[in-house]
């Protein structure tokens, strides 16, 4: 049987006009489903490096970077001037900042090293699957992941 390890995480409620709306609501997850989690279950990241990824990943999500794959129904951001689109300080002010943090947090992993960081933690590829996308030679990417993990650790302060 699969190794499980559950938790209850709360869903933000939706925030219009500055002003939050809904009721709390929780889904319960399994934190060994994804590739970062996989890596802990075997003891190959550290609490640490996995609390890491998780925040990153949280800013990757709250930043809406991830491809849509269905269609918006949202209102179409108002283009000011000729051909322009709606500008970043019109987005969230929580989006903006999740972004900032985000760059940041890549950044300070460094280049070379956020590859692989960004295809496990944020698109979810197996380390198997992003060794292959990044043409790295098997057992590589584990390695590079870590110390990435650990410059992340850092930059989000976490002990």
């Amino acid at each position: 049987m699969a190794k499980r390890m559950l938790e209850e995480r709360a869903l933000e409620g939706e925030t219009v006009g500055g002003k939050r709306h809904g009721r709390a609501r929780s889904v319960t997850v399994n934190r060994l489903e994804s590739p970062l989690g996989w890596l802990l279950a075997r003891g190959h990241v550290t609490q640490r490096q996995y609390d890491a990824g998780e925040r990153l990943r949280l800013d990757y999500e709250r930043a809406q970077l991830a491809p849509r794959v269905t269609m918006a129904w949202d209102a179409a951001p108002v283009a000011k001037g000729r051909g322009g689109s709606a500008s970043a300080s019109e987005a969230p002010m929580g989006q903006v900042e999740a972004k900032r943090r985000f760059d940041g947090a890549l950044e300070e992993a460094g280049k070379g090293l956020s590859d692989i960081l960004w295809r496990v933690v944020c698109a979810g590829d197996g380390m198997r699957e992003a060794e292959g996308a990044l043409g790295w030679p098997a057992r590589s990417g584990k390695l590079v992941l870590v110390m990435a993990l650990d410059r992340v650790a850092d930059f989000y302060r976490i002990r």
